[in-house]
């Protein structure tokens, strides 16, 4: 009876102090894990938590410096890290007593990428929604120089300090399994810089644009309806600010050098609402990062045939196009040639990736030699019944590659547009309708659906536009 007794003590002893050795182990944020990557040359925060009054010690392989962290009374601590021109493998020893390694680090260029379901599409597609090449290119994505990281679905009334996802490598099962935009960017990016680079990837398919905005940021329009914090039951993923909450707030802080976004077709019907809504994602992911203007550059929807039901999804297209110049270091790829009419998902996403690309390697990179935008008016001018067109990033010239140029239309004051005959010159495009004697405005593809015609005559095509605010 006492050896039993004795026994149940020394078990029950050993069991508590194995919890209390469990406990005392410092936790990282999923964001931190193997096979990540952090941004080069800059000040990396990490971050995590520990039991309340002990020190954390940080020290990284690269250049064998420690950084240290007391912990506050909510089990907090936070270190700032150097990290030294683009390279790797490195580690990084975590440690309160108990260290925690993390191996396989790669130290390049971070991308966060968001939005709804056309950046969240996979490489391999959704049910009989292919990616054009994603066979190839998933089969030759091996690269141990770029690493994935994917947000799972979670929504909160309240900002969140974890989420779930993990880091992986560039491996083709993962690839399969990965944002197609996303990696088409990442893989260019990659190859011109030669660098490793980590793309986050943070979407769900079918929302809004304001699930995504913080709180601050919502609450500057009039027209955002903000949640009690309170309700109980299931919570709606459209939800103003609960994709922010769950799926953005938990990495905020994490050094990165600018963010990509793909959304806009489920806020089609108030574009004059999106155009201020696009600026207010940006301003209030660069509040809460507080590191400056970093770059956001995005996808405009591509068209397609939403029915006789909505408006007329250019005007989405239009206040995309205009929400992109309203703040500094944003941009806009045009996929204008990629839309389909009957699938919402268009199936090039290497030109929404590498368009999304060329953005960054000009602009952020300052990379040379090469157009990262398509064809934009520049001035309308009218003599008599002609119409003169001349467009920025258009410098050695315009193309329609063969095709006949069928999507433009004029009007006169009495506001009906009809097609007119286009003919690209030297200067850009001659407009001409007989039936209209004096034209006072212009529109190009400002369709639903509609293939878009207009390139420069490096390939990157215009969005479409109008002269006129009816």
């Amino acid at each position: 009876m006492k050896r039993n007794l004795y026994h149940y003590l020394l078990s029950l002893t050993v069991i508590l102090f194995f919890a209390g050795y469990i406990r005392a182990e410092v936790k990282l944020p999923a964001i931190f894990g193997d096979n990540m990557v952090l941004q080069q040359q800059t000040g990396a925060a990490i971050w995590g938590k520990a039991p309340a009054g002990k020190t954390v010690k940080v020290v990284t392989s690269w250049d064998k410096k420690s950084y240290t962290s007391g912990v506050d009374p909510e089990g907090n601590w936070k270190v700032t890290v150097k990290t030294p021109d683009a390279g790797g493998p490195y580690t990084i020893s975590v440690s309160d007593g108990q260290p925690l390694l993390l191996k396989n680090v790669m130290i390049g260029e971070v991308w966060i990428c968001s939005g709804q379901s056309n950046m969240e599409m996979k490489m391999k597609g959704y049910r009989n929604q292919p990616v054009i090449g994603s066979t190839e290119a998933i089969v030759n994505s091996s690269n141990p120089k770029i690493r994935l990281f994917t947000v799972e679905h979670k929504t909160s009334l309240v900002p969140l300090d974890d989420f779930t996802g993990k880091w992986s490598e560039c491996l083709p099962e993962n690839v399969a399994e990965f944002s197609a935009t996303a990696w088409f960017f990442g893989q260019m990016v990659h190859k011109v810089l030669g660098v490793p680079v980590g793309l986050i990837v943070s979407s769900w398919g079918g929302t809004r644009i304001e699930p995504w905005i913080n709180e601050t940021g919502n609450r500057e329009f009039d027209f955002v309806k903000l949640p009690d914090k309170n309700q109980t039951g299931t919570l709606s993923q459209q939800t103003p600010t609960v994709l922010f909450n769950a799926m953005v707030h938990p990495m905020v802080g994490y050094a990165f050098r600018g963010a990509l976004w793909y959304q806009g077709e489920s806020n089609r019907n108030e574009p004059a609402n999106y155009e201020k809504l696009m600026p207010g994602l940006v301003k209030s992911w660069r509040s809460e990062w507080g590191i400056g203007e970093f770059p956001f550059y995005y996808v405009q929807i591509a068209p397609y045939d939403y029915g006789t039901t909505g408006l007329n999804s250019a005007f989405l297209r239009e206040a995309q196009m205009k929400a992109s110049g309203a703040l500094p270091n944003m941009g806009m790829a045009c996929i204008m040639d990629a839309g389909e009419k009957d699938c919402i998902h268009p199936a090039n996403k290497k030109a929404a990736g590498e368009r999304l690309a060329l953005l960054a390697l000009a602009k952020t990179y300052g990379k040379k030699g090469f157009e990262y935008s398509g064809p934009i008016l520049k001035e309308m001018k009218v003599v008599g019944s002609l119409v003169f067109l001349t467009f920025e990033h258009a410098q050695n010239g315009l193309t329609t590659f063969g095709k006949e140029l069928v999507n433009f239309k004029v009007a006169g004051e009495n506001k009906v547009f009809v097609a007119a005959k286009a003919a690209i010159t030297n200067a850009g495009i001659t407009l001409f309708a007989p039936s209209v004697a004096k034209p006072v405005a212009v529109r190009y593809a400002f369709e639903d659906f509609v293939t878009g015609e207009l390139f420069n005559t490096e390939g990157l095509p215009a969005s479409s536009f109008r002269t006129d605010t009816w």
